[in-house]
């Protein structure tokens, strides 16, 4: 039950980074895909998880930058694999200048890790 409090509160402290891809991905908006927030997997919290396609989404702005979270980051690097999830991570200055080229890479990596992309419609689909 810790875990599920941790990540509302979690939740309820979202960035501006976070809460703009949110708005792609909640509601299975992201061509039907279902993305969880600040989903529990292990001692790790994925700031953005489709179950589906076993994939995490992290945003990264610059204290990911410091030595701690470098090494926190790196050894959940080591744990997600063993999983079956692989992480996209991006960081948050590039979300301002490459939304596009952001969403393209997370749908492109939805498309190659799910056997179910014939039913599902185009990338024009999900731009804007």
């Amino acid at each position: 039950m810790a875990d599920i409090e941790r990540a509302r509160q979690l939740r309820k402290q979202d960035t501006w980074a976070e809460k703009l891809v949110w708005s792609w991905l909640r509601d299975r908006r992201f061509n039907g895909y279902k993305f969880r927030r600040q989903h529990p997997v292990g001692i790790y919290y994925l700031d953005f998880f489709c179950e589906e396609a076993a994939l995490n989404i992290e945003l990264d702005g610059r204290q990911h930058g410091l030595p701690d979270p470098r090494h926190h980051d790196a050894e959940r690097a080591a744990f997600l694999p063993s999983r079956g999830i692989k992480t996209l991570r991006f960081w948050n200055s590039h979300l301002r200048r490459n939304a596009q080229s952001i969403r393209d890479t997370i749908f492109n990596e939805l498309r190659a890790r799910t056997s179910s992309m014939a039913e599902r419609c185009p990338i024009d689909k999900i731009r804007d």
